[in-house]
């Protein structure tokens, strides 16, 4: 159950074995680095973490004349001092676009931002372990991300849209679309009810044992983005949609070996992956929804959005969200105060007043 399931056991297993593998090839500095951080940072961080100074590294050895020979991970810590704020300053261009025949980067403000974060993170240890003596990362400004108030989430008759969609054929469905819908109706009927009125991410979605969900009391048991573990509660509306499936599709399905547990099934009989929730999100959002880019994360800006205007308790939202941050569930709050702001410019007509005031 919860994070103790074979699932998440075996995720983590994964995520660790793929660590090493990616360690293996990182200098041995960076390596001292994200070791570092192996306590207080779950796997699939560290993994990302060494993809990103890995592509560093590389930009490097293609770049620098003194290790375009040197094989990444025999790159010495010294080289690293000798960096300047212009090479930084050139990284980011090359993270920005970069395209030749080995190597393919396009990434916006805001992925640059994510991927400095590893390497600004590495010199500072470097530089308090008293490796090298400079920081060239701390010279150069990060991307200027302007925060935007318009979080993209539906209203309450785009949400009753798109499960409406899911119940009913749409005839913008091609007829393979509806054959297949008619197969997996109540699973995805059941995942957007689910996703809508608890907020869960897609990976607790994706993560749901037939012994996290406990319908006499209206409960889950997930496990949150920080390998923590959570209960939720839940209403009739995810009740009924969570027994229709079990009591149909799921009755249908052969599960394949190793993915007994698992609550939501593919056709095949395997845990729906991750994926593939984004893929049917999407496919009816497209159909329901034309006018927004709808993806799992937006039902869960929703679901915040829609919690806080019935609430008004921020501190709320948070917790069932599971923000370890509230700055994150702010979010929230500025764009229902910037809403506030628009209709209050057409709420204030000088003239009726002085109409009705003689």
């Amino acid at each position: 159950m919860g994070k103790d399931s074979e699932f998440y056991k075996d995720k983590k297993r994964k995520q660790t074995l793929r660590l090493r593998e990616l360690l293996s090839g990182l200098p041995q500095c960076a390596r001292d680095y994200i070791q570092s951080k192996e306590v207080t940072a779950q796997p699939s961080t560290l993994v990302q973490y060494s993809y990103d100074l890995l592509i560093f590294f590389q930009f490097l050895k293609d770049n620098n004349p003194l290790v375009r020979n040197t094989p990444i991970k025999d790159i010495r810590v010294d080289i690293l001092d000798r960096i300047d704020p212009k090479d930084i300053v050139e990284y980011q261009r090359y993270l920005e676009l970069n395209v030749d025949k080995l190597h393919y980067h396009e990434s916006g403000k805001r992925a640059i931002a994510r991927r400095m974060a590893p390497l600004r993170g590495m010199y500072k240890y470097l530089v308090r372990n008293k490796d090298i003596k400079n920081n060239p990362t701390e010279l150069v400004d990060l991307p200027r991300i302007k925060k935007d108030k318009n979080i993209v989430r539906m209203n309450a008759t785009e949400v009753r849209d798109i499960l409406t969609t899911i119940s009913t054929e749409s005839a913008s469905m091609t007829k393979r679309q509806k054959q297949f819908a008619e197969k997996t109706r109540y699973r995805d009927l059941a995942i957007l009810t689910l996703m809508l009125n608890t907020g869960i991410r897609v990976s607790e979605c994706n993560g749901l044992d037939l012994s996290d969900v406990d319908l006499k009391a209206n409960t889950l048991v997930i496990v949150r983005k920080g390998g923590g573990q959570d209960v939720l509660y839940f209403g009739d509306a995810v009740h009924n949609a969570l027994q229709d499936y079990l009591d149909t599709e799921r009755k249908l399905i052969t599960p394949r070996e190793g993915h007994e547990k698992a609550f939501f099934l593919s056709l095949q009989g395997r845990r729906i992956s991750v994926d593939a929730i984004e893929n049917l999100v999407k496919k009816y959002a497209r159909i329901a929804v034309p006018n927004k880019h709808i993806t799992p994360h937006k039902l869960r800006s929703t679901y915040g959005t829609a919690l806080y205007r019935e609430t008004g308790d921020i501190r709320l939202v948070a917790d069932v969200l599971g923000h370890e941050n509230i700055n994150t569930t702010i979010d929230y709050y500025a764009a229902i105060e910037d809403e506030h702001k628009r209709e209050a410019a057409g709420a204030v007509d000088y003239d009726k007043i002085r109409k009705q005031n003689g």
